[in-house]
Order: C-alpha cells, then sequence, then structure tokens
C-alpha cells in the first residue's frame, strides 16, 4: 500500500512538472496571458476520434493523428515522425482540453482560433470545439474563435501524388446553407461568456473569400448575406460584428481576369480586418527538399510591409512555426516536389529561429498597429504540416516558453 502511494504521489509530481499550471484551480477565471496583445494560435481540429465522418471513411476510432504516427524521413536529415510529448490525445475529452487549456494560458497564448467547418450537409469537425473546449472546466481561462475553414475537402489522409485527388467535400455552399450556419454560429458559440471579441464584438474570420462570393453568387450577394449576418448578431445583444477576411482568400473572382484592388472589395463587403493563416501562403519555398526558416521569414514581412500600404483594414502578422506537410503525402510513393502537401519543408525552425519571429512580429505590431495589437501563429496543433506549439520530443515546451518570453519583455 505505502509503494501504491508513492508511485501516485510520483505521478502527481511528473504531471505537475509536464503542465505546471496543472495543479492550478480549472476555475480560474480569464487574465491578459501576453498583456498589450492578443495572441491567437491557430487549432486545427482533426485530432479526435468520434467524428461521424471520418469514422464512415476511414474506420471507428480514426483520426489524422495516424498519418503522424506514421510519418517517416523522406530526405537525408530529415525528422520524422513527430512525436507528441503529451502522447496521441482525443481532444474531444474535456480534461485533455483543460491540460492543452492550461498550458496555453501558461505561456501567453490568449485566444484559440479554430479553423471551423460547415458544409451543405452540415458540421464538421466541431466536436473537437462543442465536446472538449467548451466542457473544459477551466474553459475560462482562454478565449476562443472561429475561422470559417470554406475551403474544399479533398483527400489527403494521405494523398496519392500519382493521381487526382478526389473531392470530399465542396467548399461552396447555398446562401440558405449560410442563413442557417450563421444562426447557429451565433445561438452556439457567439453566446459563449469566452467568445473573443474585439470592441465588444465577435471576431469571425473567412478563409476563403473568393469561394464565398462565388457560394453567394457575387460581390452583391455577399455583402448582402453579410449585412444580415451583422443585423442578426446585433439582434442578438452584441454591439457589432468584427468581420476578418485571410489574406490569401482575397483572389481573383469568377469570370474576372484580374483583382484589381482589393481595398475596395474589402471596403464593399464590411471587413473589419485582415491577416494570414500561413507563411506558405505568401513565400514560395523555392529549394526543395527544404528551404531556410530566416530566408522565409524575412520575405513574409517584406510582405507585411507591402500589404499594409495597400488596404484600410488593419493587417494582424502572423508567425508561422514551421512547415513540414510529408506526413499527408503517402508514404508508399518517392518524395518529389508534386504540389501539396509533396513539398518542401522549412528547415531550421528553431526555437532560437522562432523566437526572433515573434520579436519581429512584435516590433512591426508596435509600428503598425496603434489598438488591437493582434498577432496570430499557425498553429497550435497542425502536427501533419509541422507547424505547432504543442510539446513534442524534441524540443519539449521550448517554443511556448519563447512566447512567454517574448511578450512579458518591456
Amino acid at each position: 500500500m505505502k509503494s501504491f502511494f508513492l508511485y501516485t504521489l510520483f505521478l502527481i509530481t511528473l504531471l505537475s512538472a509536464v503542465v505546471p499550471s496543472f495543479s492550478q484551480t480549472v476555475n480560474s477565471k480569464y487574465i491578459d496571458h501576453s498583456p498589450g496583445y492578443d495572441i491567437a494560435a491557430y487549432y486545427f481540429p482533426n485530432y479526435h476520434s468520434d467524428d461521424p465522418r471520418n469514422e464512415a471513411r476511414y474506420g471507428r476510432g480514426w483520426s489524422e493523428r495516424e498519418l503522424v504516427k506514421s510519418a517517416k524521413p523522406r530526405f537525408e536529415g530529415h525528422h520524422q515522425p513527430k512525436i507528441p510529448l503529451w502522447g496521441y490525445t482525443n481532444e474531444s475529452d474535456p480534461d485533455v482540453m483543460e491540460m492543452k487549456i492550461n498550458a496555453a494560458s501558461e505561456y501567453g497564448i490568449d485566444v484559440f482560433i479554430y479553423d471551423w467547418y460547415y458544409y451543405n450537409d452540415g458540421p464538421f469537425l466541431e466536436r473537437g470545439l462543442e465536446n472538449g473546449f467548451l466542457k473544459a472546466g477551466n474553459r475560462d481561462k482562454m478565449k476562443f474563435a472561429l475561422m470559417w475553414a470554406n475551403h474544399d475537402w479533398v483527400d489527403l489522409f494521405p494523398r496519392n501524388p500519382e493521381v487526382p485527388q478526389p473531392l470530399f467535400y465542396p467548399g461552396t455552399i447555398t446562401p440558405e446553407t449560410f442563413d442557417r450556419m450563421t444562426d447557429y454560429i451565433i445561438s452556439a458559440y457567439f453566446s459563449q461568456p469566452t467568445y473573443w471579441k474585439i470592441d465588444g464584438c465577435p471576431y469571425f474570420s473567412i478563409y476563403e473569400l473568393f469561394r464565398f462570393i462565388e457560394s453567394m453568387g457575387g460581390k452583391e450577394g455577399a455583402k448582402s448575406a453579410l449585412e444580415m449576418f451583422r443585423k442578426k448578431a446585433i439582434k442578438a445583444g452584441f454591439k457589432d460584428l468584427h468581420l476578418n477576411a485571410v489574406v490569401w482568400g482575397v483572389q481573383i473572382l469568377p469570370n474576372e481576369k484580374e483583382l484589381k484592388n482589393p481595398a475596395e472589395l474589402l471596403d464593399y463587403l464590411g471587413f473589419n480586418s485582415t491577416t494570414s493563416y500561413v507563411w506558405v501562403h505568401h513565400v514560395g519555398l523555392e529549394t526543395f527538399p527544404e528551404t531556410e526558416y530566416i530566408g522565409i521569414q524575412e520575405k513574409y514581412f517584406r510582405f507585411c510591409d507591402t500589404y499594409v500600404k495597400t488596404t484600410r483594414q488593419p493587417y494582424y502578422p502572423n508567425v508561422t512555426v514551421g512547415w513540414d506537410a510529408t506526413p499527408r503525402c503517402s508514404q508508399q510513393y518517392d518524395f518529389k516536389n508534386s504540389g501539396y502537401p509533396c513539398m518542401a519543408v522549412m528547415k531550421n525552425n528553431t526555437p532560437e529561429n522562432f523566437r526572433a519571429a515573434l520579436k519581429t512580429a512584435r516590433s512591426w505590431t508596435d509600428k503598425n498597429l496603434k489598438t488591437h495589437r493582434v498577432i496570430t501563429i499557425n498553429s497550435w496543433n497542425e502536427w501533419t504540416e509541422g507547424s505547432f506549439l504543442e510539446p513534442e520530443r524534441e524540443y519539449g515546451y521550448r517554443y511556448l516558453e519563447v512566447i512567454r518570453r517574448v511578450f512579458s519583455e518591456k
């Protein structure tokens, strides 16, 4: 009995060391974890084993962590597989999300921006948020928000680079679906006390603006749909709606030859801000199979300097942890530069180089954003794209540690 007690004490001590805030009261109230800034990490919710669509297609218990487990090195010096320090957890388990929330808030993350999916036949991957985060006992320690990931969902699990990728769920939806979707968003999410708001307005981001416009039948239909969304939010008791556009989604529209003035389109549709999801949307990985992280970083911030001169809306800069999408590229075929996800990876995305990127983002934000200093990070858990803050065996908590260090400095 004594040995069992000592073993139990050892486990409690170990957990407290792995997650420094594990032993804190889970019902503690939200505080600003990075004073003066909103540090918002994207969260990709495909790591729970009870999604009906995934189970129907891949079998009971499947999640994308199966690709993480089966990844292997694709060239000399390539570090795969990535091994989560916490193990292969189930994010729809509230206890697991309590651990993640404690760690994120402890190290300076203020917001999880969930990649959120809704197709004509309803939601997808929502259980990580609804069964996990929203049922966690410490959910009031962090804010959350939605980025509507309205892209086509194709078969990348894994991708066979020698054949076209089958389309499973089209990103284009009907106006009627959008109407139902926004009702659901307001009632199920905006109503939550920890939903992220800017000036009292719930933040809602759209990943592919061009696809949304196509869905609504053109710019006029898109404008009308967004105006109705605003009216619904105000009627529900909110000051207004904060609409954010992911820059890479502001592309050439159907039946047009060029996008002459992105700023005019954003103004016309009533967007309040813009941001980015990941650096590779703006900077090509020119060297295969590896491209240097520092060079990508420098080119990205040059893009930021150019972009802010073209638009009225504030731009919230992004910091990308890394990039290695090879787990989504079938391990059974030769690794060639065949397009996403069979593409180059970022080299030397060490915690030290990540820290330099954070410091640059902080300086850029101080210079260009006088209010609402928001920085987005890709990502909390994009394991199969090689961009994650969750502790991994090689570096442990070091990426999280540099966030706390950078944003606690005077």
